[in-house]
């Protein structure tokens, strides 16, 4: 059987070297740096101690075939392991790491050569004033671990001079126990590619990791791009630092003043944009980006091809080529500018919140802007008129959204989809999905049956408030648009309260959290509401609407004209006879609320 790992120990000083001299690929620093200086510490006192930090693992790339025919021995990339390598770096050669604001400081592990542990005192605690002030510490391991014999020894003369009821010779012992920290040896897994698939490598992964954490892929393929030092990394970093901006635009100007080369590539420019947009309804993470890029661009969904294709993997010879290697990162470079631009992102944006689909609490899953986002810049790429752009990534998007389309086996999905995008078009392709499963059978039947489900945040749900945002609908017994009460005074209440419920036998959440028992509604309505069943609050609201004023007491929302009351009822598909409704007529009103639901987004998707 042919392995298909190599487990083994390295020293700390070989793995930094090896690092340090690109034999060992390790991502640039421009990530903001996770753990706090206390995690660094207890890093090395458990070095120190001889104590187990788990296993460093890495990837070794296959072969690979130069132009010329010969042959040259893969990178190593590091999968796992990053943060504990980065903290080895800060504290034991002084590198500067990134914090949240995006600036570059230095983390000081300090050493106590004679600390009582016995008595409680640790040998090694992060940098503080009061530290770096006390004789009894060496306020930086970093300026032994570096240093030449002669500064070392400068550094024993001085602790000397410090401590003078200390010999030079113990402490000279006690610096050369800090000294050997960068020989102690850790755990070292080598997955050699030529023997393992992408998938193999994730289970090897999840199987090692004491967290049970899955590897996940678009970390491995961002891990391939920091091998590539002259374009893959700025690559990375564009991806970094985009998804970084979206949410935070603020820390652009830390970006700006800090990573001088990427603000010079010019590539910073190319996502300026971002530190004026305020937007949060598609706030992609590094993983959304790169999986959307690589999907447009090579028309494909499975990312493993793409971690392959990164490491010159050629399909159709089953070879591995530096040149494919070389030309992926070229083109995952353009998809991933295609990705930020400006243009292409607003107008997309444009698109989705046009469906009514106004901030991400209406979705719920990052996918279904992923791979609509993938339909809009494929269509962009072919000069589709942008009219017809515009109905066909609204259609795609809310089908996306209605069908949960891409939430089990999304790569699967999208790797069909984006292929018979490719052969007839996205427009032509959209009809085909909807012929068989946007049928009409599915609007009368298949979608009323599957309405009978409880919870707030459901796919079918925020579809609904979708339609009525799309129609310029009022909240329930509001005058407001439901735009303007989801943004700020407003949230999903029940008709039917189900305080109300619970007190008449309906205590289980499935009965009371079913979708056709939710309506936007204003704050103040629903504290007016109370606990009070449908034809005791509607008989209060009749009132109003018959005097024409607000009850003076106990008012209810905000209706007080019969016809502005009926329309008001229909855009939140209520059914009639809703006024004289109590428990017993419960389950009936569910069923036929679910009924006008599904005809109201039919109605709303067709008009799209």
């Amino acid at each position: 059987m042919d392995r298909k790992y190599d487990v083994d120990k390295i020293s700390i000083k070989n793995l930094l070297a090896d690092i340090e001299q690109g034999r060992i690929s390790m991502p640039e620093i421009q990530r903001p740096f996770v753990w706090d200086s206390t995690k660094v510490r207890d890093l090395i006192d458990s070095i120190f101690r001889g104590f187990p930090i788990g296993y460093i693992i890495t990837f070794v790339d296959p072969t690979l075939i130069q132009k010329d025919g010969t042959k040259a021995d893969g990178k190593t990339s590091i999968i796992d392991g990053q943060q504990r390598i980065t903290a080895l770096r800060a504290s034991i050669l002084g590198e500067e790491v990134v914090n949240k604001y995006y600036k570059l400081v230095r983390i000081k592990i300090a050493y106590n050569p004679f600390a009582d542990t016995d008595a409680g005192e640790n040998k090694f605690e992060t940098l503080t004033p009061a530290i770096e002030k006390s004789p009894k510490w060496i306020p930086d391991i970093s300026r032994v671990l570096n240093a030449s014999r002669s500064e070392v020894n400068a550094i024993i003369d001085e602790f000397a001079k410090n401590n003078p009821e200390r010999g030079k010779d113990e402490i000279d012992e006690k610096i050369e126990d800090l000294e050997r920290l960068k020989d102690q040896e850790i755990g070292y897994i080598r997955l050699l590619s030529n023997q393992l698939t992408i998938d193999e490598v994730a289970d090897i992964f999840e199987r090692i990791n004491s967290k049970g954490v899955p590897l996940n892929q678009a970390d491995f393929t961002m891990s391939k791009l920091a091998s590539d030092k002259e374009i893959g990394s700025s690559v990375r970093k564009l991806v970094d630092y985009f998804s970084h901006l979206a949410k935070e635009p603020e820390f652009y100007k830390h970006i700006e003043a800090n990573d001088v080369q990427f603000r010079e590539s010019g590539l910073l420019g190319k996502i300026a944009w971002l530190k004026d947009d305020r937007g949060d309804i598609y706030d992609p993470d590094y993983s959304d980006i790169i999986r959307t890029s690589f999907t447009y661009s090579f028309k494909r969904g499975k990312l493993a091809d793409l971690v392959a294709l990164l490491s010159g993997r050629n399909f159709e010879a089953r070879t591995y080529e530096a040149q494919i290697a070389q030309d992926t990162i070229l083109q995952l470079k353009d998809a991933v500018l295609s990705f930020v631009d400006r243009n292409n992102y607003t107008d997309f944006l444009q698109i989705i919140e046009s469906t009514g689909f106004i901030d991400s609490k209406m979705i719920g899953s990052k996918n279904a802007l992923n791979y609509s986002y993938v339909v809009y810049l494929l269509m962009k790429r072919d000069n589709i008129n942008p009219s017809i752009i515009k109905k066909t990534v609204a259609k795609w998007f809310v089908m996306s959204v209605l069908t949960s389309r891409y939430s089990s086996s999304p790569e699967s999905i999208i790797d069909r989809d984006v292929k018979e995008i490719a052969r007839s078009g996205a427009e032509t392709y959209l009809a085909k999905i909807e012929d068989s499963d946007l049928s009409q059978q599915f609007w009368d039947v298949a979608l009323v049956n599957d309405f009978d489900k409880a919870s707030q945040q459901h796919p079918y749900l925020n579809t609904f408030f979708a339609s009525q945002v799309y129609f310029g609908d009022t909240g329930f017994l509001s005058d407001v648009t439901l735009r303007s009460i989801r943004s700020v005074k407003g949230d999903i209440h029940h008709t039917f309260p189900y305080d109300y419920l619970k007190k008449n036998g309906k205590s289980d959440r499935y009965d009371y959290n079913q979708i056709a028992n939710f309506v936007y509604m204003e704050k103040s309505t629903n504290i007016q509401i109370g606990n009070k069943k449908p034809s005791e609050y509607m008989n209060i609201v009749i009132s109003q609407v018959k005097s024409g004023s607000l009850d003076s007491k106990h008012p209810i929302g905000k209706i007080t004209d019969k016809e502005q009351l009926a329309i008001n009822l229909e855009q939140n598909c209520i059914p009639e006879g809703f006024e004289n409704l109590a428990i017993e007529d419960y389950d009936g009103y569910l069923k036929s609320r679910r009924r006008l639901m599904v005809a109201k987004i039919e109605k709303y998707y067709k008009s799209l």
